[in-house]
C-alpha cells in the first residue's frame, strides 16, 4: 500500500516537473478565478451588512428611545399596526438585537459604534402593504414620529436604493465572469493531463500490457489535476483574506460622510469563503482531470 501511495506521489511530480509551463498557467488562472469568486461573496456580504436595516421589504424604520419600558414599546407597536391598509407588518428589534446591527453596520467605525452603543434606541422595522408603491406609508412619517417615546423615524433615501440596485448589478455579472474564469480553469486542467498522458503513452502501454488496472494508471493524472486545483484555490484563498484585511483597514480611514461603514466583511465569513474555494478548486481539479484521464487512456 505504502510503495502504491509512493508511486503515485512519484509519478503525479514527474509529471508536473515536465510540464511546468502548463502547471503554472493552470495554477494562476485557477487562482484568479477563485480570488475573483471569494471576491464576489464578500462584495455581497459587504452590500448586506450595508443594508441590513433595509432587508425584507422595509420601507420604515421607526426607532424607540432608550429605556423604553414594554408597555410603551406595546403602544407604538399598536399604532403602527393600527394603520394595516398601509402597514403589512411591524418587527421589532430590542436594544440586543440592535447592537448585534450596529456592530455590523459600523464595523467601519468603531469611534461612532462607541459612541452609539451606551445609549442605542432599538427600532421596529415597517413593512408596507404595497411594496411597490411606499408613498403611503411615507405619508405617515410624521404622525409616527409625534408617538410617545418615538426618538426618530427613518425611510430609505436614494443611496440606500442605488446600493440595492448595485448588489444586483455586481452580484450577477461577476459571478457570471468568476464561473467563466473556473470553466477556463477546468479546460487548462484538462489540457495538462491530456498533455502529460499523450507524451507517457509509450509507458502507459506497457504498464497495460504488463496487467497495470486503468485506475492505477489515471492515478497520478487525476491526483496532479486536484493538487493544481487546490493549489489555486489556496493561493487565490490567502490573497482574498489580503484583500480584504486591506480593504477593512482602508474603509476605516474613509471620511464617516462616505456612509461605507458597513461595507466590511469583519466576522468568520471570509474563513467560511477561503474553505468555499478550497473545495470549488478541488472540484473543479478532479473534473477536469477525471474527465481527460478516462478520455485519453488509450493514448
Amino acid at each position: 500500500m505504502i510503495s502504491r501511495v509512493r508511486y503515485v506521489l512519484r509519478e503525479m511530480w514527474a509529471s508536473m516537473s515536465r510540464n511546468k509551463t502548463l502547471t503554472a498557467a493552470t495554477v494562476i488562472t485557477s487562482t484568479v478565478s477563485l480570488l475573483l469568486f471569494g471576491l464576489t461573496l464578500l462584495i455581497q456580504r459587504g452590500f448586506d451588512n450595508q443594508l441590513k436595516q433595509w432587508s425584507g421589504g422595509v420601507e420604515m424604520i421607526v426607532y424607540v428611545n432608550h429605556g423604553a419600558d414594554a408597555g410603551q414599546i406595546q403602544v407604538i407597536q399598536q399604532e403602527l399596526l393600527r394603520n394595516t391598509t398601509v402597514v403589512a407588518s411591524a418587527e421589532y428589534c430590542d436594544e440586543a438585537c440592535a447592537t448585534k446591527v450596529a456592530e455590523t453596520i459600523y464595523a467601519g467605525d468603531t469611534d461612532t459604534l462607541q459612541q452609539l452603543l451606551p445609549k442605542i434606541p432599538s427600532y421596529f422595522k415597517v413593512v408596507p402593504v404595497d411594496k411597490g408603491n411606499s408613498d403611503l406609508l411615507r405619508s405617515l412619517k410624521d404622525s409616527f414620529r409625534g408617538l410617545p417615546k418615538v426618538y426618530d423615524v427613518s425611510t430609505p433615501d436614494q443611496a440606500v436604493e442605488v446600493l440595492g440596485q448595485l448588489q444586483g448589478f455586481f452580484g450577477v455579472r461577476t459571478l457570471f465572469i468568476a464561473v467563466g474564469l473556473l470553466g477556463a480553469s477546468a479546460l487548462l486542467i484538462w489540457n495538462t493531463i491530456r498533455t502529460a498522458m499523450f507524451a507517457r503513452r509509450r509507458e502507459i502501454e506497457v504498464m497495460k500490457l504488463v496487467g497495470a488496472t486503468n485506475w492505477f494508471i489515471r492515478l497520478p493524472f487525476m491526483l496532479e489535476g486536484l493538487v493544481q486545483g487546490i493549489a489555486g484555490a489556496l493561493l487565490g484563498g490567502l490573497l482574498m483574506l489580503f484583500v480584504n484585511n486591506d480593504w477593512t483597514n482602508g474603509v476605516r480611514s474613509f471620511p464617516a460622510e462616505t456612509g461605507l461603514e458597513g461595507f466590511v466583511v469583519t466576522d468568520g465569513y471570509p474563513l467560511w469563503v477561503f474553505g468555499a474555494m478550497v473545495l470549488v478548486g478541488a472540484v473543479v481539479g478532479a473534473i477536469g482531470s477525471g474527465t481527460a484521464a478516462s478520455k485519453f487512456l488509450d493514448v
